[in-house]
């Protein structure tokens, strides 16, 4: 099996569970589809293809009761789906997906077919789709992504060890300008906290080489002479260039037309703690603090969106006579808040470490993070665990 961030020695905090995945959390199962495809000049509705959906869902393909939830964001430029209503009843109902910017609608649209296919006869359905940006690496006007991708990664979805890197809606994505893409990591609290697990998953695009902190240490700045490359800048037709302005001149330091660091982060929080939709909202806030601990800074075309669900209170809805649930003391947070924060750090390095280095669209060459130089730099400051 690959090795994973914290088998190289970076350094986190917390206790993972077992599988140090969003599948720690009980019910919670994840699929893909991931489109990989065609080489060379970009030629719309042709390829190259490098896109794909990831599908989470909080209690499984056979159950599609709805959980408590809520959402939060740090920068707005982007989009979540069907946050409104969740706003409104507080409520997460289905699965929630994640693709590239310009399928949100196709996504949504196949995910309402599949539930009804399932059985579901509420009135209208919103599903929650997140987005962000693979149109660098990927024929992202081509419209390559069509409903039966979607249930794809729907049916296929599954507990247990998930892959991470260039898989589903993360496959063209890239973060501190190196490939990235799906990552996913968990943490347990301890008994006298209540025992209960946090797993997040990531789909990561965002964040300025430079910028790039692990462990404190400001490593992006010392790894600047492997960028992002145009391999044969020829290719790039007019009305193009401006997407790859920042890799077309020299001076990796000074941002170009398309903002180095703009990009979008999707965080997907799941617990089986027994929250309510105020304290989910909470939750749905920390996720931001490991975007800074890595020194992400929310830039002005960044989208970066959460979402926070319990599976706990299995029988919450809707209809009926009022129903019990259980509750979370408010004071008693704070672990919780450490978890989120913890288990999104370790999800965003690994879904660096997970994905290889990437040829895309217009020969666009995204490298691969170089982890036996990133160890070294850590090993310098004696922090490698």
């Amino acid at each position: 099996m690959a090795k994973r961030a914290r088998d190289h020695g970076i350094p986190f905090s917390g206790m993972p569970g077992p599988l140090n995945a969003i599948t720690d959390v009980s019910g919670v199962e994840v699929g893909y589809s991931t489109l990989w495809e065609g080489e060379g000049r970009l030629e719309v509705g042709k390829g190259p293809v490098r896109t794909g959906v990831t599908a989470i869902l909080p209690r499984g393909r056979v159950n599609v009761a709805p959980c408590f939830g809520a959402w939060a964001s740090l920068n707005h430029a982007g989009e979540m789906t069907g946050t409104l209503w969740l706003d409104e009843r507080g409520l997460v109902e289905g699965p929630v997906l994640i693709t590239n910017t310009h399928q949100v609608g196709t996504v949504r649209d196949a995910a309402i077919s599949w539930m009804r296919r399932r059985g579901d006869d509420s009135v209208f359905l919103t599903p929650i789709v997140a987005e962000t940006f693979d149109g660098l690496l990927n024929d992202i006007d081509g419209g390559h992504i069509q409903p039966d991708h979607v249930f794809e990664a729907l049916d296929g979805a599954r507990p247990g060890a998930i892959a991470e890197g260039s898989v589903g809606g993360g496959t063209g994505m890239m973060t501190y300008e190196y490939k990235a893409g799906t990552g996913t990591a968990s943490r347990v609290l301890p008994a006298e906290q209540g025992g209960f697990t946090v797993g997040v998953l990531v789909q990561s695009n965002y964040g300025a080489r430079s910028a790039l902190r692990l462990g404190g240490i400001k490593v992006g700045d010392q790894l600047l002479d492997d960028m992002p490359r145009l391999l044969d800048p020829d290719l790039i037709r007019q009305g193009h260039a401006d997407i790859y302005a920042r890799w077309l001149g020299s001076d990796v330091n000074r941002p170009r037309p398309s903002e180095a660091g703009d990009g979008s982060i999707i965080v997907i929080v799941a617990t089986d703690a027994p929250l309510l939709p105020h304290q989910l909202k909470r939750l749905a806030k920390r996720p931001a603090l490991a975007i800074g601990r890595l020194g992400g800074v929310g830039s002005s075309l960044s989208g970066d969106i959460f979402l926070a669900l319990s599976t706990a209170n299995a029988d919450v809805g809707e209809m009926g006579h009022p129903q019990p649930v259980d509750h979370f003391p408010n004071l008693n947070l704070t672990p919780l808040f450490e978890a989120v924060i913890d288990a999104t750090e370790e999800a965003i390095v690994n879904a660096l470490v997970a994905a290889g280095s990437m040829e895309g669209a217009n020969r666009f060459y995204v490298p691969a993070i170089p982890m036996d130089r990133v160890c070294a730099i850590l090993a310098h400051h004696r922090l490698l665990a």
